[in-house]
């Protein structure tokens, strides 16, 4: 199946001391976190949680991530993570990133992620999606 979405989900972050190096400017594995907070966030909002994949027997470990730092986000400074399902294929579930300032001026980051779904009891990828979890997604492509 494929499914893909245009719409964006928004989150907002404020960069804090403890996300900085020390220059005062936000470290790498920083903006990995904020992105997964987003995902995270994203399918709460249509209301998948991950105690809900747990039940399911699910994990959606990443198998793939690309970052690209386009110019450097400061101790201090807001910005907004913006995050969305860019396609789903098979068990891979590939989302895309925007880091930005919240009035969409300056891009700072762009990303990737693949995500493949896991049989969380045997540890193995799963040759298919879990019907209930595939409709959860899909939720994410109106």
């Amino acid at each position: 199946m494929l499914a893909t979405t245009e719409n964006w989900f928004e989150y907002p972050v404020k960069a804090q001391p403890h996300h900085t190096d020390y220059s005062g400017v936000v470290w790498h594995g920083s903006y990995i976190a904020w992105m997964e907070e987003a995902r995270v966030e994203y399918l709460r909002a249509i209301g998948v949680n991950f105690s809900d994949l747990v039940t399911l027997g699910c994990d959606l470990p990443v198998v793939e991530l690309s970052v690209r730092y386009h110019r450097p986000l400061r101790m201090g400074m807001a910005a907004v993570i913006r995050t969305r399902m860019n396609r789903m294929t098979g068990v891979r579930i590939h989302w895309d990133y925007q880091i930005q300032s919240p009035d969409a001026q300056e891009l700072y980051v762009t990303g990737r992620v693949t995500l493949v779904v896991i049989d969380s009891k045997k540890g193995k990828i799963m040759r298919k999606l879990p019907p209930a979890l595939k409709d959860m997604l899909v939720q994410l492509a109106r």
